[in-house]
């Protein structure tokens, strides 16, 4: 009853902002199970390998350094480009050309570096969204202040499966409970497309006959994820618009890196008392999510069985290669 999905989805998932990463630079990282290592090479363009060099398995985020566009080694001096092929032997006079260190698909947009994660070694089967255009006209048109340190939040080594967190998408009656809103939001519409599944929500009375007008969005929030690993909510408030990103990564079986970015519109000004208010949702959730049990299926009301169907069905598609209980709920009764 309790099968929670696999830990290894597919998808493009958050290692990093991009400011974590200067030219040059070295990072160390572990997700799904896997030691990586990040590095911008001198071209300004960021390589994800696995971390352990194929000479004798030193680990090349702790010592490593950029040569060019290549990473060298710290133990002997071997290079490796951004294929995870040799280019240089320091003491031969030609590279091994049999060895190779797995690379990983890299993305860099949204202030943000992201990898491509599937067991099955696939290539990328859709991109990363640009945010501010994905999240429609109303968002997009609008100048943000510049991402400051305070508006990039780690949550690290959350008890969380990435899937729960972008159920949130379906679940307008935790607003209440969780947020402490005075009323739940309204979910006006919910649409699939690929690997992308976008809703709208409003709050308030505007909102209450349940119906969307397009060109409405006075108290509502656009919500965008692109596969389980990234998504985007462009949210329009009285004080003005914020875009938040939620990103949770898989570190293991277990745990999940969670990335929150806060984008604060110039328009109203105020950005560091907004950036605050912002900030205060994702606490709660996590909160209720370290403890969570994962129900399959869950014991659902009528008013949100549906919601939650749709998305459980989409999201199978994230987990190729295994075995699925039926996405059907069960609902109490009316």
């Amino acid at each position: 009853m309790t099968d929670i999905p696999s830990a290894r989805p597919t998808g493009w998932f958050q290692v990093a902002w991009s400011a974590d990463l200067a030219n040059g630079e070295v990072k160390a990282l572990h997700y799904f199970g896997t030691e990586l290592v990040a590095f911008r090479g001198n071209d300004g363009r960021v390589r994800v390998l696995d971390a352990h060099c194929q000479h004798l398995g030193a680990h090349m985020g702790h010592g490593g350094c950029v040569v060019d566009n290549d990473i060298q080694c710290p133990f002997h001096g071997w290079m490796w480009n951004g294929d995870g092929r040799n280019t240089h032997i320091p003491y031969h006079d030609k590279p091994n050309r049999v060895r190779r260190v797995r690379a990983w698909p890299v993305t860099e947009r949204n202030d943000s570096i992201y990898i491509w994660h599937d067991s099955a070694g696939r290539p990328p089967g859709w991109e990363v969204p640009e945010a501010f255009p994905a999240l429609g006209s109303h968002v997009a048109r609008v100048e943000y202040f510049p991402l400051t340190a305070p508006a990039r939040s780690l949550h690290a080594r959350v008890h969380v499966h990435p899937q729960v967190i972008a159920e949130n998408a379906v679940d307008p009656w935790h607003f209440r409970f969780v947020h402490h809103t005075s009323i739940a939001p309204v979910v006006l519409r919910e649409t699939v497309e690929g690997a992308n599944w976008q809703s709208k929500v409003g709050f308030g009375r505007r909102w209450s006959d349940g119906v969307d007008r397009p060109e409405d969005t006075s108290n509502t929030i656009e919500i965008l994820w692109s596969g389980i690993g990234v998504s985007f909510n462009g949210e329009v408030t009285a004080e003005g618009i914020r875009v938040i990103a939620i990103c949770p990564t898989p570190v293991d079986d277990t745990t999940t890196d969670i990335f929150a970015t806060y984008w604060i519109d110039k328009d109203n000004g105020r950005h560091d008392e907004r950036l605050a208010q912002a900030k205060l949702a994702l606490p709660d959730d996590i909160a209720i999510w370290e403890h969570q049990k994962y129900m399959d299926p869950p014991g659902l009301a009528p008013s949100e069985a549906a919601g939650f169907r749709r998305l459980r069905t989409w999201a199978t598609d994230f987990y190729p290669g295994t075995a699925h209980s039926d996405p059907d709920a069960a609902v109490a009764p009316a």
